[in-house]
């Protein structure tokens, strides 16, 4: 491995924040628990504190496991590019996480071993928190192509994505995620894990692609679920007036007078069909 002194430095245009604590490192690869023949995918990889470990353990497995890293920051790309060439199946890529195409590469995957055929991604990584929640939806996008994701994430957007109806975090995040993914809390992460060390909390987080979405996503969902909560102290009736009068609110079988954050997901799918038929 490269001397410390080698190392890239962090970049604040990027939102970089390595992560070099090696009992949270390992607890992440233990909650992967990758198997042979699977492939996995590390978003930001930065000086490669994680990667190491997930090249090792594809190393172990042997036969069709294969690691790629996706790293937007040139210079640590190629860095990467050096110290991990030696172990089989890893690939790096220099490239936006942003703008990649995950659905093309686990079609090439399936295209260069035909046993990998319906195979979908296994997503890891220490996402950078100025990108955070447009990156998970950018690989909602490509669900098809992705079975699960273990990401590091600021505590908050986990508190978000985890909450329940009537609680404080409870919100646009949450409702957005629920049709696709089952969500996870795994463990919190201090500042003094990361180099430089940011300055909140982060939590590590599992996110399971479901097979069929939880409940019918209509076109006006997302519409709905941004005008409710455009002022999340309003009531329905009023947030929605836009849309749905006290009626068509109450015909969803939800209260017109109740508050957005009390609402769960299904209820706002039932909000978004009732706005399809107007």
């Amino acid at each position: 491995m490269s001397r410390a002194g080698a190392l890239p430095r962090a970049r604040k245009r990027f939102g970089q924040h390595f992560l070099h604590d090696r009992t949270v490192i390992e607890r992440i690869v233990a909650a992967i628990d990758l198997a042979r023949g699977e492939h996995l995918v590390e978003i930001g990889p930065g000086r490669g504190a994680l990667t190491a470990l997930l090249a090792r353990a594809v190393q172990r497995l042997g036969g069709t496991t294969t690691l790629d890293v996706i790293e937007i920051d040139r210079d640590l790309a190629a860095y990467l590019a050096t110290e991990f060439a030696a172990f089989p199946g890893f690939t790096p890529h220099q490239a936006d996480a942003l703008a990649f195409d995950f659905s093309a590469l686990s079609a090439a995957r399936a295209a260069a071993d035909p046993a990998a055929a319906g195979q979908r991604l296994r997503i890891v990584g220490n996402l950078p928190y100025n990108i955070s929640t447009p990156l998970l939806f950018h690989l909602l996008e490509h669900r098809s192509a992705v079975s699960d994701l273990h990401v590091m994430l600021q505590k908050e957007v986990v508190d978000r994505m985890v909450a329940s109806p009537g609680t404080r975090e409870y919100g646009r995040l949450t409702i957005m995620l629920a049709p696709w993914l089952e969500t996870e809390r795994l463990f919190d992460v201090g500042p003094g894990a990361f180099s430089p060390p940011p300055k909140v909390w982060s939590s590590v987080a599992r996110l399971r692609v479901r097979s069929e979405p939880a409940f019918e996503v209509s076109t006006s969902f997302g519409a709905v679920v941004v005008a409710a909560f455009s002022q999340r102290r309003k009531t329905l009736r009023n947030a929605l007036r836009n849309l749905l009068d006290s009626a068509a609110i109450g015909g969803c079988g939800i209260d017109p007078a109740a508050r957005p954050d009390t609402v769960p997901p299904a209820g706002y799918a039932a909000l978004a069909r009732a706005v399809d038929r107007l």
